[in-house]
C-alpha cells in the first residue's frame, strides 16, 4: 500500500481560532468543509496534540479564517510552530481583529473568515471532528485560496545551499519542518501539518 496516494486528496489550509478563560489561541489545520447548506454547517478536524482543539471542545465556537496563496511562510510558522500552551500567539500580532463573536479573525493572508457554534464532536483518535453550525461570514479579499500543493510548491522555504553542520536531523515529507536530533520519537507529530514520525525522512544539516 503507498501511504503517498493520500497525498493527492485536495487539502485546504486555515487558522483556526478559539478562547476559552480569557486567553485566546491559533493553529494550522487542514480540515476545514461545509457539509450542509440548510441549515449551513462546516466541520473541522483538530488534532488532539493542538492547545486549540481543546479551547474549541471546551468553549463550543470558532473562527476560522482561510489562508489564501498571499499568506506567506511567517503566518505557518507563527501558528504552526510554536504552541499555546508556551506563548501568547497573539501578544503583539497585528495582522487581525475581533469578529462579531469575539474571537480573532486573521486579516493577513487569508481570504475569508467563517465564525461557528459546534453541534456535535466525534472522537475520531487522533483528531477531534468538530461539527458546526454558521453563526457568520465574511469575505476578506479575491486571492485564491491556498492549497497544499501551493504551499509546496511557492510557500514553503526552498532548502538553501549552506555548509553542512554535519548534525543529524528529520524533516517532513508532507511541509518541510524539521527536527533536530539524533532520534526522533516514534510518537513525534509535526507541530505543523500534525503528520506522524512515519512521514520523516532522516537528513544531514
Amino acid at each position: 500500500m503507498d501511504n503517498k496516494a493520500m497525498y493527492k486528496l485536495s487539502y485546504g489550509l486555515f487558522v483556526l481560532t478559539s478562547a476559552f478563560e480569557g486567553k485566546d489561541n491559533g493553529c494550522i489545520i487542514n480540515t476545514g468543509i461545509q457539509v450542509t447548506s440548510e441549515p449551513n454547517r462546516i466541520s473541522i478536524a483538530v488534532n488532539k496534540s493542538n492547545f486549540t482543539q481543546e479551547m474549541v471542545r471546551k468553549s463550543g465556537r470558532f473562527n476560522l479564517s482561510v489562508l489564501s496563496e498571499a499568506a506567506g511562510f511567517d503566518i505557518f510558522r507563527h501558528f504552526g510552530f510554536q504552541s499555546g500552551r508556551d506563548v501568547d500567539k497573539f501578544a503583539g500580532y497585528q495582522d487581525c481583529r475581533r469578529g462579531a463573536n469575539g474571537l480573532y479573525i486573521i486579516t493577513a493572508g487569508t481570504n475569508a473568515c467563517i465564525s461557528a457554534t459546534v453541534e456535535q464532536t466525534v472522537d475520531l483518535g487522533s483528531h477531534m471532528l468538530f461539527i458546526a453550525a454558521v453563526d457568520d461570514m465574511e469575505v476578506l479579499s479575491d486571492d485564491p485560496s491556498a492549497t497544499y500543493t501551493y504551499y509546496q510548491s511557492h510557500i514553503k522555504p526552498k532548502p538553501g545551499r549552506q555548509a553542512s553542520s554535519g548534525k543529524t536531523a528529520w524533516r517532513c515529507t508532507v511541509c518541510g519542518y524539521i527536527y533536530e536530533g539524533e532520534e526522533l520519537p516514534a510518537d513525534f507529530i509535526c507541530p505543523l501539518c500534525k503528520h506522524p514520525a512515519s512521514d520523516f525522512e532522516k537528513i544531514i544539516i
